[in-house]
This record gives C-alpha cells, sequence and structure tokens, in this order.
C-alpha cells in the first residue's frame, strides 16, 4: 500500500518576482516527492521561470536538490524526487527577463511505499 500526501506549496497566482514557498508542515521522508508546476500565462520579453526543491539541515542554510526545466510560456512540468529525507524542505523559483509575469502554482505530493 502507498500512502500519498498533498500539500499546495505555491496557490495560482501571477507572480512577477523570485521567491521561496517553505514546505515545514509538510512531511519531508518520503520514498519519492513530486512537485507539479503548472503555469497558465506568461508574459513579458523573454520570461523565465525555473522551480528548484532545496533542502536544509537547519532551516537557515539551504542547498539546491533538484532543478526543472526553464519555462518560457504556458505549460505543465512534473519535477521528481528519489527519497527526500532532508530536515526541511522548500520550493524556490527564479524568474527572469523584462517586465516578466507568471501565473502559476506548484502542488507537492509525497509517497511512502508500503505505507
Amino acid at each position: 500500500m502507498t500512502a500519498i500526501n498533498r500539500f499546495t506549496a505555491l496557490p495560482s497566482a501571477a507572480r512577477t518576482a523570485s521567491g521561496t514557498a517553505d514546505l515545514a508542515a509538510f512531511p519531508q521522508d518520503f520514498d519519492e516527492l513530486i512537485l507539479y508546476v503548472d503555469v497558465t500565462a506568461a508574459a513579458g520579453t523573454t520570461p523565465t521561470l525555473a522551480v528548484t526543491y532545496q533542502i536544509s539541515p537547519d532551516n537557515i542554510n539551504w542547498f539546491d536538490h533538484t532543478t526543472g526545466a526553464t519555462l518560457t510560456a504556458a505549460g505543465k512540468q512534473v519535477i521528481r524526487l528519489p527519497n527526500t529525507t532532508a530536515g526541511f524542505g522548500r520550493i524556490s523559483y527564479a524568474i527572469g527577463g523584462t517586465t516578466p509575469s507568471f501565473t502559476f502554482s506548484v502542488v507537492a505530493e509525497g509517497k511512502r511505499l508500503g505505507a
């Protein structure tokens, strides 16, 4: 049996600057963590969006774990992360371009196998 937890890390909204979303309320001990990135709109000149899962042993110092492909238009992306047993996790997103704007959401889904 597989136990699945879902958490909306970033609700759908228009964003024009880079930022982070804390996953502190979301358990970090998964056999697999899947991030669903859903971009419904992109605007600006050469807009770019990169979503990264970051980990931390102390909730202060953050390290990049996995970054998805850079997005430049509306679309969907799945980022799969095996064995996420770090102490803390968060989503980081980098927005670039000239007057860029992205409307997007990120949902995290954790799976525990045999739970």
